[in-house]
Parts: C-alpha cells; structure tokens; sequence
C-alpha cells in the first residue's frame, strides 16, 4: 500500500509509521518539519499546509490506498487557557478539512479509498458507570464536544465514496507517551495514589495495539465508522493507581483530590477525573486480537522497554 499519514512524526505516527515500512509498505508522512521524521526506507516526508488544500502534497492522494489523519495540537499541553482549547479544536478541524478538501480534489477513479481519523475516547463524556459501546451517544464536556465536531470533519469525506472510520482512543500506555509519563510520574517519586475518588473508570490501550487498530482499519474494508481503541481490561482508577504501584514496586496510598486537581489543572483536570466503561465492541466483533489486553501485562511490557 501507498499511505499517507498528516502527524506521522508524533508519538502515535511514528510507531504506525514504523510498523508500515517494516512490512515493506511506502509511507508518505504530511509534516510542517520535515527534518524531525527520521529516515527510514519506504518513507518519505512531504511539507504540507494544514490549513488548505494547496501544494504538492494534494497530488500524493491521487492513487494512495489509504490516509491517516493524525494531525492536532497536543491535548496534553498545559495550561488550557481559552486560547489553548480554541487552538486544540482549530488544529483539528483545519487539518481534517483540509484532508477532505484534497480527496474531494483528487479524481474518483485515483481517490484512496479509505480515511482513518482519529477522535478521542472522551467523545463520550464523563458517564459514570454506564456500559459504553461505539453506538453510544456524545457527551457534553469541552472533550466529547472536540472529538464530535472533528468527527463530523472527517465524516464529510464518506459522500465522496471513501470508507471513513473514526478511531476513539483511549489513553495510550507506551515509554515515550507525554501522558503515560504524567500518569506514572508521582509513582516514581513515591507520591502516587488514587485520582480524585478513585472511582471513575479508566480506559487505556497499549502503544502496539492502537497501532494494531489502525493498520486493522486501514487494510480489512469491513470496518467503518466509530471503533473504540480501548484495551478490555477496565478498571476503576483507584486499581489502576495500585497497579501501577504493584509494577513499579512504589507505593500508591496518597490520593489526589479532585479540588487540587481542578486548582492546578482548571478544565484540563477532566483528562484525570472523568471517566467511561467504555468497551472495544467493534474490534472484537472484527475479530481483533488485543496483544496486550489485560492491565498488568501492559504495564510490565512498558516498564521492560528500552
């Protein structure tokens, strides 16, 4: 396959990107730098314009087998201040639409006939102990509201009879991941505990399998729509935080209360406090075998990494 990917260089492109080039796949990685994707055989770096679609990058559509749009400021950075969640829905949004404007430039015969965009696990919100499957409704924090419109984005490529799928993802277990190293910091300063009350419900996926998930929507022209990219194994925060304790052999009695969350983080503390039981209905039901879907063998691969 020919694929491009728009944020190939982040922490999530660049282990799919790897992972397609490995199995001798050509990789056309959509960046503003090309010079931070690293050289690799069967990839190549094209500078593209996130906010229109003009340049050379609209005519490596033209016969590609697939897209994958990657492409959004960090939700990880902090502080949210107003101007920060405008920029957080803006990048998404102008990317995607750029994207959809390309393939709607792109002949039909010569169009790639799929478009994986990523969304997020909070579209839906936070839900308690409600059992949450793709077919569930969208929530109404700035999150849910974030990954609906970028999905509605995305969506608009469906009419030019390309199959759009819409990865909800979870938080994502790997070394190098900005917020796996927030979540298991304190531990490592033997200061980690439960967040807030430790009751919501926390969804994780290991780096391997979004990846697995991707090249899964990518390749098996069955899935379409919304997937849940979470791991099986949920659990509430508070068994997390003991997990986490349990693998890196620190303790994790010291809770962190919601208000101190909110005082430090602002709206940004919804990353921590809210949560869903949210299930990866459709990639079992495609057949999808998770390579690490229990909690304690996730987070004993991470830790083993170099």
């Amino acid at each position: 396959m020919k694929v491009l990917i728009s944020g190939g260089s982040g922490f999530i492109g660049s282990h799919l990107v790897e992972s397609l080039a490995k199995d001798g796949h050509e990789v056309v990685v959509l960046t503003r730098r090309p010079e931070t994707t690293h050289p690799t055989k069967g990839v190549r770096s094209v500078i593209w314009d996130a906010h229109s679609a003009n340049g050379d990058w609209v005519k490596e559509l033209s016969g590609a087998q697939g897209i994958v749009n990657l492409a959004g400021a960090s939700i990880g950075s902090w502080p949210w201040t107003r101007q920060k969640m405008a920029g957080l829905v803006s990048s998404r949004l102008s990317a995607t639409g750029a994207l959809v404007q390309a393939l709607e430039q792109t002949p039909a015969e010569r169009r790639p006939p799929v478009f994986v965009s990523a969304s997020g696990i909070d579209y839906y919100g936070d839900r308690g102990d409600e059992a949450i499957t793709e077919e569930s409704h969208a929530g109404d924090s700035f999150l849910a509201r974030l990954s609906e419109q970028w999905e509605t984005a995305a969506q608009k490529a469906q009419p030019l009879g390309v199959r759009v799928v819409r990865i909800r993802t979870a938080m994502v277990f790997g070394r190098e991941a900005f917020a796996f190293r927030l979540l298991t910091l304190p531990f490592r300063l033997f200061v980690g505990g439960p967040l807030g009350n430790g009751r919501q419900w926390f969804t994780w996926i290991h780096i391997d399998d979004i990846v697995g998930l991707y090249r899964l929507a990518l390749e098996d022209p069955r899935v379409s729509g919304p997937v849940n990219a979470v791991a099986p194994d949920v659990r509430r925060e508070r068994e997390v935080a003991k997990e986490i304790g349990l693998v890196l052999h620190r303790p994790s009695l010291l809770p962190v209360p919601a208000f101190a969350l909110k005082l430090v983080l602002g709206k940004e503390a919804q990353l921590l406090l809210h949560g869903r039981h949210a299930e990866p209905a459709k990639a079992r039901g495609y057949g999808y075998q998770f390579r690490f879907g229990g909690l304690h063998e996730a987070l004993e691969d991470i830790r083993r990494r170099r």
